[in-house]
C-alpha cells in the first residue's frame, strides 16, 4: 500500500494520451472495482473523474490496446508508482520529463523512491518523508473533478479543455451518421480541350492533368496566356473575333502561335525575369502577367489590325483570381487564371445535337469552348451532375454557364454574328426566374465545374455521378 504524505487527499489520475486511446475498464470507480483489479492504493474516488469519462468516451472511438499510466502525486514533481502501475504503461511512455523519475524508470513504468512517500512498487527503498513543516508547492483543493495535487498553470488548464473538447467532436463524429458514396455511370469523356491563350483556338488532346486551375497537357496551360491593351484590359473574341484564328501550341519550351499568311512565331514558355510583370484587369478583377515582349506584340497588333496589343504570360507565383468575385456560388477555394470563372467547363454532345436539331446553320463545338465534351448521355443532363467523377478526378458543379455574344463567333472565319445560336437559345434555355439575379437573360449552355480533388483524365474515361447515402 502507496503511504504517500496527504494520502488522504491524493487521487490516482489517469493521464490521457491523446495518440493512445485506451479502454476505460482499466480504471477503477470504486473501492470494490479497485480491489478486483489488485489496486493497493487507499486512495481510489468514489466518483469516476473528468479524465475517465473522456476515457469512456476515447474508448468508443478506439480500440487499440496502449495503456496510460496512473500517476499519483505527492508534490510539485514527485510521482511514485504502485506495484499494480506498470502494466498500464504504454510501452516507452511513462510519467513525463520532470516528474522526478530516471528515463530508464518512465520506460519501465516502475518507482525508483523519489516520491515523498513510500511505495510497494519496484525499485530501491524509499528515502524517508519530508520533516514536518517543510515547504511543498501548492496544492490545489478538491472540486468536481475528483482530484487533488499541485496547483497548475493556466496554459496547462486550456491544454487540457482542448484536448476534451477534440475527444466529444471526434466522438460526435464517428457516433454520427456515415455518408457511403455510391457511383452512378452517366457519361463518357468523349474529347478533351485546351486553350492556351484566351480566346484563340484550343488544343484537342487525348490526356491531360486536372489541376485546380484547369486542364493542363505538358508545358500547355488552360487559359495561361492573355491578350491585353496596353492599358491592361483584357482582349477577347467579344471585341477581336479574328483571335479565334490564331493557333497555340507548345513545343520544346515555347509558346508557338500560327495564323492565316502569318509567318509563325515562337515564346518562351519560362520568360527571362527582366520582361516586365504588367497589372492586367479581367472582368473587372485585378490580376497580373510577364509581358511576353516587344515582337509577339507586334504580331499580334498585325494579324488583328487593330490598336496595340501586349501577350501576358501566368507564373505561379502570382496571385489568381477568386471564382466567387465572378459568381458568388463558387467556393474561397476555387480560383483561376484567365478564364471567365471556372477552372472546367463541361457539355454534352446530346445537348450539341439538342440545339443543332434547331437552327439552319449548325454550328461547332468550337463556339462553346468546353474542355470536357461527354457523350453517352442525354440533353442537358450534365445541368444535374453535382458531384462527379472520372478517372481520379473528383469534381463539383456549381453553376451553369450564361452564355454571351462570343457564341456568336465563326470559328472557322472569325466573323462574329452577334445573333446564332445567341437567339435560339434564348427561346427555350432561359433560367428559372428565382435565379436571374445570377444569369439575368443570359441562356445556359454547359456547366461550370470546380477540382476537388486533381489527377489524371482521358478519352474514353467513364464519367459517374456521384450520389451520397
Amino acid at each position: 500500500m502507496c503511504r504517500c504524505p496527504r494520502a488522504a487527499e491524493q487521487h490516482w489520475t489517469p493521464h490521457l494520451l491523446p495518440s493512445t486511446p485506451p479502454s476505460s475498464h482499466l480504471f477503477p470507480s470504486s473501492p470494490s472495482q479497485a480491489k478486483r483489479m489488485n489496486l493497493t492504493h487507499s486512495c481510489i474516488p468514489t466518483q469516476p473523474t473528468l479524465p475517465v469519462a473522456l476515457l469512456s468516451l476515447n474508448a468508443r472511438i478506439s480500440d487499440r490496446k496502449h495503456h496510460p499510466p496512473l500517476l499519483c502525486r505527492a508534490g510539485r514533481s514527485a510521482v511514485c508508482f504502485p506495484r499494480c502501475a506498470a502494466p498500464f504503461l504504454a510501452p516507452g511512455v511513462g510519467a513525463r520529463r520532470g516528474s522526478g523519475l530516471s528515463g530508464r524508470a518512465r520506460r519501465e513504468g516502475r518507482c525508483e523512491g523519489r516520491c515523498e512517500g513510500r511505495c510497494e512498487g519496484p525499485g530501491p527503498a524509499a528515502p524517508p518523508t519530508a520533516a514536518p513543516g517543510a515547504q511543498r508547492g501548492p496544492v490545489a483543493m478538491s472540486g468536481p473533478w475528483g482530484a487533488v495535487g499541485p496547483a497548475r498553470p493556466a496554459w496547462l488548464w486550456g491544454a487540457a479543455a482542448l484536448l476534451a473538447l477534440g475527444a466529444l467532436l471526434g466522438a460526435w463524429r464517428w457516433a454520427g451518421p456515415r455518408r457511403r458514396r455510391r457511383l452512378q455511370r452517366v457519361g463518357t469523356v468523349l474529347r478533351l480541350f485546351v486553350y492556351p491563350v484566351k480566346s484563340c483556338r484550343g488544343v484537342s488532346v487525348r490526356r491531360a492533368q486536372v489541376t485546380p486551375m484547369g486542364l493542363r497537357s505538358g508545358e500547355l496551360r488552360d487559359r495561361f496566356w492573355l491578350v491585353i491593351r496596353e492599358d491592361g484590359h483584357m482582349v477577347t473574341a467579344r471585341q477581336e473575333p479574328r483571335l479565334v484564328l490564331v493557333s497555340a501550341n507548345c513545343d520544346n519550351g515555347h509558346l508557338i502561335l500560327e495564323a492565316g499568311d502569318m509567318e509563325r512565331i515562337s515564346v518562351p514558355v519560362k520568360l527571362p525575369e527582366k520582361n516586365p510583370v504588367r497589372n492586367c484587369r479581367v472582368f473587372g478583377q485585378d490580376i497580373q502577367g510577364r509581358d511576353c515582349g516587344d515582337e509577339v506584340a507586334q504580331w499580334i497588333t498585325t494579324f488583328l489590325n487593330s490598336e496595340p496589343c501586349r501577350l501576358v504570360h501566368f507564373e505561379s507565383f502570382m496571385a489568381p483570381r477568386k471564382s466567387k468575385d465572378s459568381i458568388a456560388l463558387f467556393r474561397n477555394t476555387d480560383e483561376v487564371a484567365y478564364p471567365d470563372c471556372s477552372p472546367v467547363l463541361i457539355i454534352s454532345e446530346a445537348s450539341m445535337d439538342d440545339l443543332n436539331a434547331r437552327l439552319e446553320k449548325k454550328v461547332k463545338i468550337q463556339n462553346f469552348r468546353p474542355n470536357i465534351l461527354v457523350t453517352d448521355c442525354s440533353a442537358f443532363e450534365e445541368d444535374t451532375w453535382e458531384d462527379i467523377l472520372i478517372g481520379d478526378v473528383e469534381m463539383k458543379g456549381t453553376v451553369c454557364c450564361g452564355r454571351c455574344i462570343l457564341t456568336t463567333v465563326n470559328p472557322d472565319t472569325g466573323v462574329i454574328d452577334r445573333k446564332e445560336p445567341l437567339e435560339t437559345l434564348k427561346s427555350y434555355r432561359l433560367c428559372d426566374p428565382s435565379e436571374k439575379h445570377i444569369y439575368k437573360t443570359s441562356p445556359l449552355f454547359g456547366k461550370y465545374f470546380a477540382v476537388d480533388r486533381t489527377g489524371t483524365i482521358q478519352v474514353g474515361d467513364p464519367v459517374y455521378k456521384m450520389i451520397w447515402e
